[in-house]
């Protein structure tokens, strides 16, 4: 949501996440996402990209060719290049001081690797739009801490009490529940100092904004309520598919719309730039826990570098369960192809990153 007139409306309403929900039917037929055009996933305009690969999976072997399109954009350079950019500025911007436990337990988990996929959305979606990376990195950094404190809790023994993380064991396992708690709460506060202090070349107003959306989402009406849902839901065999939609587009969902969103924002989108990618973002967003789902179900520990099988172990509703495995499968296809299509009108060349993304998500296996 962003023209230049939509800067002081912003100020004034910040994000409107999940203001209206408006049914718009997918696989699942419980879809909700919050559109001015409740048709637009129904639209099945042609996408035409640059030639893309996934990294690091078997989609290295699925390039997509675009025609006439000579030119192909090499995912794996581009996502090393900005882990590259990302962990240097996550690692200047976290720096060790008295108390020094608090600050390594932070460090700890935010540098333990990761796949940056959020940093990485904010800053393409920046760029996208005109933007240039520097506009967005306070943002993408803080996107990763917000995630990172969200591991840190999720972790604990009070919720989903877990011993592996990035295969690392969890910060409570090295720093103790207390201190755990701690990192993860430092994490959450700086993220919105680092955002509002580093951020350069960017009006006070954008900056605002962004603030507001990435409150949003991780608050009542986000990442909190998802988890707060889930809790609630765990061993339930009546949950079904639009309440495990529900936890998964504020748990999981929220964040990664918000890192697209905020890229929009701080790179200079307009209303109608900054809303496709919201709705691109939706679509991942809610993608990549199906994948999350599946892969809990078909790799091993040592794969994923965390828990393998835990849902089943705690009785947890997950797409595979409610759908089956392949039917999950099918979701995720139907979700990483309705992604694509809202950037359908965006350069090809400038919208590689996201499509590539985008397939990532949906092909990763970890």
């Amino acid at each position: 949501m962003r023209s230049m007139n939509l800067v002081d409306s912003w100020a004034a309403q910040v994000c409107s996440v999940f203001n209206q929900t408006i049914p718009n039917k997918t696989f699942t037929g419980f879809m909700k996402i919050p559109v001015k055009n409740p048709s637009f996933l129904k639209q099945k305009r042609p996408f035409s990209a640059l030639s893309v690969s996934a990294i690091a999976t078997k989609e290295d072997e699925r390039v997509k060719e675009a025609g006439t399109q000579k030119e192909q954009f090499n995912f794996k350079t581009y996502v090393a290049e900005k882990a590259i950019s990302v962990n240097k500025a996550l690692d200047e911007a976290v720096i060790v001081k008295d108390p020094p436990v608090i600050y390594e337990a932070m460090r700890y988990s935010l540098l333990a690797g990761g796949k940056r996929v959020r940093p990485m959305l904010c800053l393409a979606a920046c760029e996208l739009v005109g933007g240039d990376q520097s506009n967005a990195m306070p943002a993408a950094c803080a996107v990763e801490m917000i995630h990172t404190m969200s591991l840190i809790h999720d972790d604990l023994p009070c919720m989903d009490n877990d011993d592996i993380r990035r295969g690392k064991p969890t910060n409570h396992k090295v720093y103790g529940e207390d201190v755990a708690v701690l990192a993860g709460d430092s994490l959450l506060a700086f993220a919105f100092e680092f955002i509002a202090t580093a951020t350069a070349g960017v009006s006070p107003s954008r900056i605002l904004a962004a603030i507001g959306e990435l409150a949003k989402s991780i608050g009542t009406e986000g990442l909190v309520a998802g988890q707060v849902a889930d809790i609630a839901c765990t061993g339930n065999p009546n949950v079904g598919l639009d309440t495990l939609e529900f936890i998964h587009i504020h748990k999981t969902a929220a964040l990664l719309e918000a890192s697209v969103v905020l890229g929009a924002i701080l790179g200079g989108g307009t209303d109608e730039e900054v809303e496709k990618l919201r709705r691109f973002a939706r679509c991942i967003g809610l993608l990549f826990q199906v994948v999350d789902d599946i892969l809990d179900v078909t790799k091993s520990s040592e794969e994923l570098g965390k828990t393998a099988g835990k849902d089943l172990v705690v009785d947890k509703t997950t797409y595979p369960k409610l759908l089956g495995l392949e039917k999950a499968k099918e979701f995720a296809a139907e979700l990483n192809r309705d992604a694509k299509q809202q950037l359908a009108d965006f350069d090809p060349h400038k919208a590689a990153p996201l499509v590539a993304l985008a397939d990532y998500i949906a092909y990763r296996e970890n």
